[in-house]
């Protein structure tokens, strides 16, 4: 939400610059030249001797220095929460500025080992769970992350991502909303994500799925969540199960799980349902991502994903956003680590999300051990691409997209599929590009030795050789 309010600020700035100006030119024209200067001279006399003379309580500036010990965004929250006294919701995530891949460069191929030319084909397919009897293939490492039908984003939302990652030969994640059969008809492959509520169980979801991803927590919300009946009505609220007067329940733990021994009884049982799908656990990346990691590999899931920080939620409050979790880069590097020493390495897939936006991060990503990214906000901001025009200036961009918004409808799926499908496509062909440049023909070849860190934190962090190290 915070780039579209900046948008909308921009938008507004633009436009209150211009009437100024017609209005000093209407003045300049009428009163003449020297009418004019005196006129502006005196008005700006007048504002900045008030600025100068009034004592703090009284001056404009205060506000200026409010914003600037806190923030915008800390201000606006702070009215929310005296608005109505109930916890916020804050949707794309954290606008904290955390370490990620920027202080990471590619050693690129040129003398001592030639870069391939563009003609050369780059392998960039994917498969996920592949001890599983049936893994997944897709054919670039970029999916569409969960995002939930009617918790989240409305049915012309969720279709045209569907579309778009059909289009694409990716995969698409139904979120923890219900399952909408819609989706599944548009997509090619289809990830149903079992959620903590009381339809994530759901038989047709999972005979219907192409891979199982078990929610247990995410980088922008955890633990137990509740939505109001207003909130959601209608056919996803049929979905669901529960009554126009029920409140929206997403439990803390998934139903059956009272211990961390229970895993491996729930992951036993889910396979049977399963029928040679891989099973996947998303988690939130924190502190204790190991000894967490340690009970995934116990309970014998196929594949790791790991949400950092940066993710976003639609239902996900400013403590859990800014507080909590690690960074997604934090995420990775601790993960492929553990992952090796326990001997894992080779029968567990990785995937990592949450605050990957370039197609250059998504590329550090794989050359550091992720098998595929997610990707949440770029999609989004996909869907709206030229149809702005629809809400802006007076609504903020993903008013297009959300199930409650009264604006949905006005979303044309056919182009936003097509601008979704056109930024994934877009992406994978830089990272082709990339690999072309490192030298290499297909992504399993990258690896950490293909990166360079730009200060000792990065590399101390990620093994990744400095910089300005000149040592083989």
């Amino acid at each position: 939400m915070l780039l579209q309010t900046a948008l909308l600020i921009v938008i507004l700035s633009v436009t209150g610059t211009l009437i100024a100006l017609g209005i000093f030119l209407a003045l300049f024209y009428f009163v003449g030249k020297r009418s004019f200067r005196t006129i502006v001279q005196r008005f700006f006399g007048v504002a900045i001797e008030r600025l100068l003379r009034d004592k703090y309580p009284e001056n404009l500036m205060e506000l200026w220095g409010a914003v600037r010990r806190t923030s915008v965004q800390n201000i606006l929250e702070i009215s929310l929460r005296a608005e109505e006294g109930k916890i916020i919701q804050r949707p794309l995530g954290s606008p904290k500025p955390l370490p990620h891949y920027d202080t990471l460069m590619f050693v690129a191929a040129q003398m001592a080992r030639l870069p391939k030319e563009g003609t050369i084909p780059v392998d960039m397919k994917v498969t996920l769970g592949g001890k599983a009897e049936k893994p997944l293939e897709i054919e670039m490492p970029l999916m569409v992350s969960g995002m939930s039908y009617g918790l989240g984003l409305s049915e012309q939302a969720k279709i045209a991502l569907a579309r778009a990652a059909k289009q694409v030969g990716t995969a698409a994640n139904s979120g923890e909303g219900p399952f909408l059969e819609e989706e599944r008809d548009e997509a090619g492959k289809f990830i149903w994500q079992v959620s903590r509520s009381t339809w994530g169980r759901n038989p047709q979801a999972i005979s219907a799925a192409d891979m199982l991803e078990v929610q247990m927590g995410q980088g922008a919300r955890m633990g137990y969540y509740a939505k109001e009946p207003s909130a959601v009505k209608g056919k996803a609220q049929k979905l669901m199960g529960i009554s126009p007067v029920e409140s929206v329940i997403t439990s803390a733990v998934i139903p059956g799980i009272t211990t961390p021994w229970d895993w491996s009884k729930y992951v036993k049982d889910l396979r049977k349902e399963a029928a040679g799908k891989p099973i996947a656990i998303k988690i939130m990346a924190t502190g204790a991502l190991e000894r967490d990691l340690a009970v995934c590999l116990e309970a014998d899931f196929d594949v790791l994903v790991l949400d950092g920080s940066q993710g976003g939620a639609s239902g996900g409050s400013p403590v859990i956003c800014d507080d909590m979790g690690i960074p997604s880069l934090l995420a990775l590097v601790r993960a492929e680590r553990f992952l090796r020493e326990q001997g894992a390495r080779k029968d567990v897939s990785l995937v990592v999300s949450g605050g990957y936006a370039t197609p250059g991060e998504c590329l550090k990503a794989i050359a550091l051990g992720a098998d595929a990214i997610y990707l949440g906000t770029v999609p989004l901001f996909g869907l709206v691409h030229n149809q702005i025009h629809k809400v802006l200036p007076w609504e903020p961009l993903t008013q297009l997209i959300w199930y409650d918004s009264p604006y949905k409808n006005r979303l044309d799926i056919p182009l936003a599929s097509k601008s979704v499908a056109n930024v994934l496509k877009s992406m994978s062909l830089e990272m082709e590009e990339g690999v072309r440049a490192l030298g290499k023909t297909s992504l399993s070849e990258l690896g950490p030795n293909d990166l360079v860190a730009l200060d000792e934190w990065t590399a101390k962090v990620t093994g990744v050789k400095l910089a300005y190290s000149w040592e083989d």
